[in-house]
C-alpha cells in the first residue's frame, strides 16, 4: 500500500499535478461525483481522478470497455456465426462445396451434428454464395416445408406449403445484397433479394418415402442466373458424427472476422462494427489479435455465452405459453428480427444460441400450416431438469395436429440431439408416427426421460447420462385450432421414483 501511494505521488509530480496531501477517499461507482479529486472503486479496479483528469486506471478502463463490447458482440453475432459454422462444418464433413451440392440428412449421426435438428423428417440442405452472381432455383411441387435464409438466419422467403408457391412448385431468383433486383423482373416466378452474400436453402421433406426423395432429386435445380440448369448432386449416406455447434474461444472470433470480410455491413450492424475494431476485427484486415486483445476476446466470448445461457434458461422477455406451466413457445421475435423501435437483439440471440433457422411457417404458424416448437427446462415443481433423475410427461389425447407431433431430446451443452450412446433415432426422439409407442386406454400417452426406464415402458423412454443436462422440443406439425385457443395444453414434466 505504501509503495502504491509513493508511486501515485511520483506520477503526479511527473505529469504536473501537485501530490494529494492525503489519499482521496475511495467511493463506490454509484456514489462517484467524477469532479475534482476522487478515487472510484469500479468492478474492474480503482480509478483515480485529480483535477477532473484520470491519473490512474486508464488501462483498466480500456480493458473494461473492450470486455463489455466483446461480450455484447458475442450476443449480437450469434445468429451469423452459428450459421457460418454449419456451412463450414458441412463442407468439411460432407464435401458439399459446389453450387449443386445438396446434403441429405437422414441418419442419427448425420442429424446429430445440427443444432436442435428434428429427427422425424429428412433434410435437404445447401449453402450458396451470391458473391459471384444471383442464383435461380427450380423448386418441385409437393409436401415440402423449406426456406431461403440469409446469413443472419432471416427468411428471404419460405418455400413449399408456407411459401409463395403454396406447395405447387416454381422458379425463384435470389439476388445479392448489392445487385439490382429490378433487372431480373419476369425471369422467374418469384424474385427476392438477400441482405447477405451467404445464403441457405433448406427443405424438409414431409413425405419421407424413397419415391418422393427421388422426385425431389430429379426436379430440384439450381444455377447462376443466365446459365443452364445442371443436374444437382444429392450427398447421401455419409453417416458421420460431426458438429455444427458454434465454436468457443478464439475460433468463434475467427469465424466472425471471416464473415466481416465476406459481407457488406448492414446499417443496423455499423455500431458493432465500430466496437469490434479495437478488438482486432476490421474490414479488409487479417485477424491477428495481440495478447491483450486475445485475453479480452476469450473472456468476452465466455461471458457472452453465459449471458445467453442465462436468458435461454430464464427468458425475461417471454412468459410461459400455457399458464401454470413452464412451457414456452419458441420464437419471441418477428421474421425480420427488427421492428420500428429496435433490433430484437436478445430475443433472436437466445433462439439462435439454442437452435438454427427460422421461417414464416415457424415464426407465425397458422391453423393447419407451419410448425410449433414448444420447449421447457423445468419440472412441475420449478426445478431445472437433471440428467440423473427420471421424469414423466403425460401427453393428453388428441394432440391438435393435422400431420404429427414429436418429442426430441437435446443436450444443453451442445444444443444438438442428445448423445446417450444409442444408435437409433427412437432413443432420443419419439413421435406419433411410431408404431411401437404404448398409449393409455383413454388415448393419452406417458413419455419418460431420465437415467432409467420404468419397467415395461422402454418403448416410451429416452435415456439421459452423467451430468449432461437436457431440454426438449415438443413439435406440432400443422397445429390446429385447439393449440391456438389454448384449449389444449401440455402439463409439466413430473419427477418420478420407483
Amino acid at each position: 500500500m505504501k509503495k502504491s501511494i509513493l508511486s501515485t505521488i511520483a506520477l503526479a509530480v511527473l505529469i504536473g499535478f501537485p501530490p494529494l496531501s492525503s489519499v482521496a477517499a475511495i467511493v463506490s461507482l454509484d456514489k462517484a461525483k467524477l469532479v475534482g479529486d476522487e478515487t472510484v472503486k469500479t468492478p474492474y479496479g480503482e480509478v483515480q481522478i485529480q483535477h477532473n483528469y484520470i491519473t490512474n486506471g486508464s488501462r483498466e478502463l480500456f480493458d473494461a470497455m473492450d470486455f463489455q463490447r466483446a461480450s455484447q458482440a458475442y450476443i449480437w453475432s450469434t445468429p451469423a456465426v452459428s450459421f457460418k459454422q454449419w456451412q463450414v462444418a458441412q463442407a468439411k464433413t460432407f464435401g458439399a462445396t459446389k453450387l449443386g451440392d445438396f446434403v441429405v440428412y437422414k441418419t442419427l449421426k448425420e442429424k446429430r451434428g445440427i443444432v436442435t435438428a428434428n429427427l422425424t423428417t429428412p433434410y435437404v440442405i445447401n449453402f450458396l454464395s451470391l458473391a459471384d452472381g444471383s442464383i435461380k432455383v427450380k423448386v418441385p411441387a409437393g409436401p415440402i416445408a423449406g426456406m431461403f435464409l440469409d446469413l443472419w438466419q432471416r427468411p428471404i422467403c419460405d418455400i413449399g406449403q408456407t411459401g409463395p408457391d403454396q406447395g405447387k412448385g416454381g422458379t425463384y431468383i435470389i439476388v445479392g445484397p448489392e445487385d439490382d433486383k429490378t433487372k431480373y423482373e419476369g425471369k422467374a416466378d418469384f424474385i427476392y433479394q438477400s441482405e447477405t452474400n451467404n445464403i441457405f436453402i433448406g427443405l424438409r421433406l414431409l413425405d419421407s418415402s424413397p419415391e418422393f426423395e427421388k422426385k425431389i432429386q430429379k426436379e430440384l435445380n439450381v444455377a447462376r442466373v443466365g446459365e443452364r440448369f445442371k443436374p444437382i448432386r444429392f450427398i447421401k449416406g455419409v453417416d458421420k458424427e460431426w458438429s455444427a455447434t458454434a465454436p468457443r474461444g478464439m475460433e468463434y472470433w475467427k469465424l466472425l472476422s471471416q464473415i466481416y470480410q465476406e459481407e457488406p455491413t448492414r446499417e443496423q450492424d455499423k455500431l458493432f462494427a465500430a466496437m469490434l475494431e479495437p478488438l482486432g476485427i476490421q474490414k479488409g484486415k487479417d485477424f491477428a489479435p495481440d495478447e491483450r486483445q486475445r485475453k479480452i476476446l476469450l473472456k468476452g466470448a465466455a461471458m457472452g455465452e453465459l449471458m445467453l445461457r442465462n436468458m435461454q434458461t430464464n427468458p425475461r422477455f417471454a412468459k410461459p405459453y400455457w399458464p401454470g406451466t413452464h412451457w414456452y413457445k419458441s420464437f419471441d421475435f418477428t421474421v425480420p428480427q427488427i421492428t420500428k423501435e429496435k433490433v430484437e437483439l436478445d430475443e433472436r440471440a437466445v433462439w439462435f444460441y439454442e437452435a438454427v433457422t427460422s421461417s414464416e411457417g415457424m415464426v407465425n404458424p397458422t391453423p393447419g400450416k407451419g410448425q410449433v416448437y414448444m420447449t421447457t427446462k423445468y419440472d412441475s415443481k420449478g426445478r431445472l431438469l437433471r440428467a440423473d433423475k427420471i421424469y414423466r410427461l403425460h401427453v393428453p389425447k388428441d394432440v391438435p395436429v393435422a400431420q404429427f407431433w414429436s418429442l426430441t431430446l437435446y443436450s444443453e451443452a451442445t444444443r444438438r440431439p442428445y448423445d446417450n450412446g444409442g444408435k437409433d433415432i427412437a432413443g432420443i426422439s419419439l413421435d406419433s408416427k411410431m408404431k411401437q409407442l404404448q398409449y393409455n386406454k383413454d388415448g393419452s400417452i406417458d413419455l419418460y426421460i431420465g437415467a432409467k426406464a420404468p419397467k415395461g415402458m422402454e418403448s416410451n423412454f429416452m435415456k439421459t447420462v452423467e451430468k449432461d443436462g437436457w431440454f426438449v422440443y415438443f413439435r406440432l406439425y400443422a397445429p390446429t385450432k385447439p393449440f391456438f385457443d389454448k384449449s389444449f395444453s401440455l402439463p409439466d414434466f413430473e419427477e418420478i421414483t420407483f
